[in-house]
């Protein structure tokens, strides 16, 4: 990789990265209730903490600004990168927002589980494969009633799905990295899960 595709790389990074670090849950739940999301429920500051707490609306409010945090940067990667570069810079683009809401800046560092922001980018990247793993998702929410389980199954078929659609071992990497970063930063809901104490929906 050349210095220009380090520079171009950087620009999709490092803006996809603040992105990604804006922490829409937390911003809504302090403007409406003038609460700290993390100091309630599971302190996630994802949707679904912020809809046991705020209720439906607010909590969609918070999927879709998550889910756009992924979508945006990944588009605007495709909007300027060249075909060739292309795959490279909108994996780069959609890691980039996954590790900011999983790191923001603005929170010290202490963000969600990406869930949301990894749709919202995949969701662009490989269309199919982003509906094919949602779909896995609503089977284990609604079989389960417990997100976690459809979170947690959906992640693990990401891989597989984009691979499917797409067949670019890119894609399918950086599919493979998110998954193992949601399932990671699911762990405390895999313990509950395993000892039937997991919240149902």
């Amino acid at each position: 990789m050349g210095l220009r595709h380090i520079f171009i790389c950087a620009m999709i990074c490092i803006p996809a990265y603040l992105v990604g670090s804006i922490p829409s849950g937390f911003l809504l739940i302090r403007k409406f209730m003038a609460k700290d999301i993390r100091e309630h429920g599971s302190g996630n500051i994802g949707a679904t903490n912020v809809r046991r707490l705020a209720g439906l609306k607010l909590g969609l409010a918070t999927l879709m600004a998550d889910a756009a945090k992924g979508a945006l940067p990944v588009w605007m990667a495709w909007l300027f990168a060249c075909p060739d570069e292309m795959p490279v810079f909108m994996a780069s683009a959609v890691l980039a927002a996954f590790l900011g809401h999983l790191y923001p800046c603005f929170l010290k560092f202490k963000g969600g589980k990406g869930v949301s922001t990894a749709a919202g980018g995949f969701l662009v990247i490989s269309p199919l494969g982003f509906l094919s793993a949602l779909i896995v998702f609503f089977v284990g929410t609604v079989l389960t009633r417990r997100v976690s389980v459809g979170s947690l199954a959906a992640s693990a078929a990401l891989p597989f799905t984009v691979w499917w659609q797409s067949h670019s071992w890119v894609f399918t990497l950086a599919a493979g990295v998110v998954a193992c970063f949601i399932i990671y930063r699911h762990t405390e809901n895999i313990t509950r899960l395993m000892a039937g104490k997991e919240p149902r929906f």
